[in-house]
């Protein structure tokens, strides 16, 4: 086996020993203990309960609490737990604020669903790590994937093809596009094996990608979009349609608004026949069910397996539904020009049969490597999209981080491909909020819309050394906080009469996004820096909480996460921070040096 598959291979199992151990429930890792490190929601209130797609039980619920809830993304593996009683696995299908849902693969809601004390914790998703593994030990066996990934991790760049498509290649159809927009558009149609998209903050990469997979579709090609988050195929999806694209959302894990439901195979199967179909089915599970239900906990032998025929036959009729499904998914995967979803919805939709003319990754800065391999095979061309000079992938083994399983497959791809088409305009934020990556990330590559230059002051660094406001450990001992500099963010808001409904609170650290929620305005937005990656905001504060007489920044090192926070605000830009913390890296000083030449250097006696 290639060593690159092998370490890949090691990899994931790393990742998922470092799930289980950081998911698990025990005498060690007490159910306070994972709520305060944001895995686990405890109580939660049930509001509603369906059975939803595929006849699995669907359950709402509320919160009691304003939950920190981060790593609760849309499609999460969660178990659904009550103290003394059997855990059943199942899948976050949403959560906003305090209210949510998940679906539970079971065949029916236990006894004890609406009890005080239930609630849902991460678990680990075997499901993914166990179809990566199946993908990487398959991939030898298939000659054109294997060469690719040969010349991908090879330690020579690919030589470089011959002549580029140019601008002037393609009959671009919306006008607003700049030159670099068009040249991607271009390569895009014309691209023959792998290219790059790089599309630092604000350079319309979404807008780039729809007029390529229009320009795709009109001449008849069948086009497969996927992203490693549910939330970025969604917007990809929503721009589609509004092109006027037949588009198909695969992947049901997360729940999707109703503008997308109709385009989901779920929704389109509300045609009256398939509905009736289906619905008589769901009935005769429904009757089943409820004749199992009628024995309770405690019974003999006898009925013991009467429930559990009865169960079996709920089963059966669900294997019935799902072939039902299956029969009339593949009618709309005929006619669908573009199915998107993420690598694993995609992969289990089976879509396999189809031919594709090209695979579009959007967001694949944050795309670990095995998850491209499971969807690479299904098209003759593929565009990667995005920024490696964001955050990267989200990997809790630090073993496995270590041996570069946190590199995404835009990393590993642009030092060896020489298709890179860089989108050099941003389009959201101020000149001078945008200078500063632009220097230190782009190379000076970056330029700003011409509407955005100004001489006005959008960059605010305020310099809390000497002010004693020293960082703390939470309350259970995690993550850091910094209350003195919530407290320099409340008097900014006061001061320059920040409206709390256009501006938004950041912080690198958990603990201190916790505590600003409870101190903070209501209508500010507050969020990690990792979950408001791809968002923007008209104001933004950035609280950088390191401040010891050690200089020790911690994973403020990782400075990808400092480009991702500097570039979410259109119009002001605050960063809160010590300098005789901070200063003496030597990222943070250059970033020092551009706010005191290209804004505003303040100390916090002047707030």
């Amino acid at each position: 086996m290639h060593p690159a598959i092998q370490q890949l291979l090691t990899c994931i199992d790393l990742e998922e020993k470092e799930q289980v151990e950081r998911y698990k429930l025990d005498q060690q890792h007490t159910l306070r203990s994972l709520k305060s490190e944001g895995l686990a929601l405890h109580p939660l209130i049930v509001t509603r309960k369906s059975f939803g797609y595929a006849d699995y039980p669907e359950i709402n619920f509320r919160l009691p609490f304003p939950p920190e809830a981060s790593q609760f993304r849309d499609g999460a593996a969660i178990e659904c737990f009550k103290a003394g009683e059997e855990p059943i696995k199942g899948v976050l299908l949403q959560l906003d604020g305090k209210q949510g849902e998940f679906r539970l693969f079971a065949p029916d809601f236990p006894d004890w669903i609406e009890d005080d004390g239930v609630g849902i914790k991460l678990a680990p998703d075997t499901r993914t790590t166990g179809i990566m593994k199946k993908v990487l030990q398959e991939l030898e066996a298939n000659k054109p994937m294997f060469r690719l990934f040969e010349q991908l991790h090879a330690s020579t760049p690919v030589a470089p093809r011959g002549r580029m498509p140019g601008s002037n290649d393609v009959q671009i159809h919306n006008q607003s596009l700049n030159e670099s927009q068009r040249q991607a558009v271009a390569a895009i149609t014309h691209a023959e094996g792998l290219l790059i998209v790089h599309g630092p903050p604000g350079t319309g990469k979404t807008t780039t990608l729809v007029e390529a997979i229009v320009q795709l579709c009109r001449r008849g090609d069948k086009v497969l979009v996927s992203a490693p988050s549910n939330t970025a195929v969604d917007h990809l999806t929503r721009g589609l349609l509004a092109a006027g694209i037949r588009v198909l959302r695969v992947g049901n894990a997360s729940k999707a608004d109703e503008t997308l439901f109709a385009h989901t195979p779920e929704g389109k199967m509300g045609n009256n026949k398939v509905q009736k179909e289906l619905k008589q089915l769901r009935v005769r599970a429904e009757e089943f069910r409820k004749m199992a239900l009628k024995y309770k906990r405690s019974f003999g032998k006898a009925e013991r397996e009467q429930r559990q025929l009865l169960f079996k036959e709920v089963k059966n009729i669900r294997a019935e539904i799902k072939k039902l499904q299956t029969y009339h998914e593949e009618r709309f995967f005929e006619a669908a020009q573009v199915i998107t979803g993420t690598p694993i919805g995609i992969y289990d939709a089976g879509v396999h049969k189809l031919s594709f003319s090209t695979l579009i990754i959007d967001e694949a800065g944050q795309c670990i490597e095995p998850l491209a391999w499971c969807i690479f095979p299904l098209a003759q061309n593929i565009i990667l999209a995005g920024d490696h000079l964001q955050l990267p992938p989200t990997v809790l083994s630090a073993e496995a981080t270590r041996k570069g399983f946190n590199r995404s497959i835009l990393e590993l791809t642009i030092d060896r491909e020489p298709a890179v088409y860089l989108l050099d305009t941003q389009y959201r934020m101020r000149a001078a909020i945008a200078g500063f990556s632009s220097n230190y990330f782009y190379k000076e590559q970056l330029k700003t819309a011409t509407h955005l230059q100004n001489k006005d002051i959008h960059v605010t660094f305020i310099d809390t050394a000497g002010a004693g406001y020293e960082e703390e450990q939470g309350a259970e001992g995690t993550s850091l906080q910094n209350p003195g500099e919530l407290e320099v963010v409340q008097k900014v808001i006061e001061q320059k009469g920040l409206d709390p409904a256009k501006t938004a609170f950041i912080s690198p650290y958990a603990g201190q996004v916790a505590a600003a929620r409870e101190q903070l305005p209501a209508a500010l937005r507050v969020s990690t820096i990792d979950s408001f990656q791809g968002q923007e905001q008209e104001n933004i504060i950035v609280s950088l909480v390191r401040s010891n007489s050690d200089g020790v920044i911690g994973f403020l090192k990782d400075y990808r996460r400092m480009n991702v926070a500097i570039t979410r605000a259109r119009e002001q830009l605050f960063v809160i921070g010590d300098s005789a913390t901070v200063g003496a890296d030597p990222f943070f000083n250059s970033f020092l040096s551009y706010a005191e030449a290209n804004g505003k250097y303040v100390t916090v006696w002047e707030i």
